[in-house]
């Protein structure tokens, strides 16, 4: 566990750029509108506890495998954990409980698609009422996908999930900067923030934010899940649709993957058949075995899901007991 870094100088982010400068005061703008939302509802509680995995940032930060380590650490201490998402970029507007059977990433989203396989999840715009589909359900805690930014329903608990190589950018608000709210706004209401990377970046965002961190801080980083698949030397032909699709790229070049081509895509970009049969083309005109990430693969049609390899990730910690101490009791 680390708290503050005193062992660290400050070192206050990079100044922003001229188009930085010139968009701060929609920043400010775009912070005071999340601040109004915030004040507006008196949350609803639905009886269990509730524990927020979110951000401060506006895109990909590792809050998918962080959701998944908390479903495996409640589940183990007997508890009934169930995933409540607002579903990007589906269809359908709930509450539904995603059912892998019959549902596909564009009718629920594909981040819920794939947590569905470890715990009941939920798609609900109104995050109200799909707590309490998961209270009827029988859920004993519930993990909200996100929503740090959404007033609606009572957190017990709310995990800051961050890239530790960016760090909060600039410290400026959309479009400024990266931000959905300040630093220091959104860690008023936070437990803990877990920052994801390499030794290297961890130590860069200490430097830049340690004195910051007013709540407690852990370090992890995404390790792949040991699945006996077997990469060194494997020429692959590699494409990602998330946050941060270089990320996904450098972690199968550090397990020996020669790539012979990275197609970086759209965060949560549909998988058309006609996407597919290209990169499937191009794959095979450069002996390439597709690979893709976990996240992606639920997207696949059932056409393709055979033809691509899937590179899974799992969270992993300096100290697992400063997560479970901000979890339930073990029933």
């Amino acid at each position: 566990m680390m708290m503050r870094a005193p062992g660290f100088w400050f070192n206050p982010p990079s100044a922003p750029g001229w188009r930085a400068r010139a968009l701060a005061p929609l920043g400010a703008l775009y912070a005071r509108a999340t601040a109004r939302r915030l004040r507006a509802k008196t949350p609803f509680d639905p009886g269990i506890p509730v524990i927020c995995v979110g951000n401060l940032n506006a895109g990909g930060t590792g809050k998918t495998p962080t959701v998944i380590a908390l479903i495996q650490r409640l589940t183990e201490g007997g508890h009934r954990p169930h995933v409540l998402s607002r579903g990007y970029g589906g269809s359908l507007t709930g509450p539904v409980e995603v059912n892998p059977a019959r549902h596909r990433a564009a009718d629920v989203g594909d981040e819920p698609l794939l947590l569905a396989a470890f715990a009941p999840t939920w798609v609900a715009k109104d995050r109200v009422q799909g707590a309490q589909a998961a209270v009827v359900a029988g859920a004993s805690v519930l993990i909200l996908d996100d929503g740090f930014q959404d007033p609606s329903v009572k957190k017990t608990r709310s995990l800051i999930v961050v890239d530790a190589a960016r760090g909060f950018g600039n410290g400026l608000c959309l479009p400024a900067g990266p931000l959905r709210e300040p630093v220091a706004t959104g860690l008023e209401r936070a437990d803990l923030v877990l920052s994801l990377g390499p030794p290297d970046s961890q130590r860069d965002f200490l430097r830049t934010w340690g004195e910051r961190l007013t709540v407690t801080h852990l370090a992890g980083d995404l390790a792949p899940l040991e699945t006996g698949m077997d990469w060194a030397g494997l020429n692959t032909f590699a494409f990602a649709g998330i946050g941060h699709p270089e990320k996904f790229f450098a972690t199968l070049r550090a397990l020996g993957a020669n790539l012979i081509r990275a197609e970086a895509l759209s965060d949560h970009q549909p998988l058309s058949d006609a996407l597919m049969k290209r990169l499937e083309a191009d794959a095979q005109a450069a002996g390439g075995q597709l690979v893709t990430t976990e996240k992606d693969a639920v997207r696949l049609s059932d056409d393709f899901r055979a033809k691509v390899l899937t590179l899974p990730v799992r969270l992993a910690v300096e100290d697992w007991g400063v997560i479970d101490g901000l979890l339930p009791a073990p029933l």
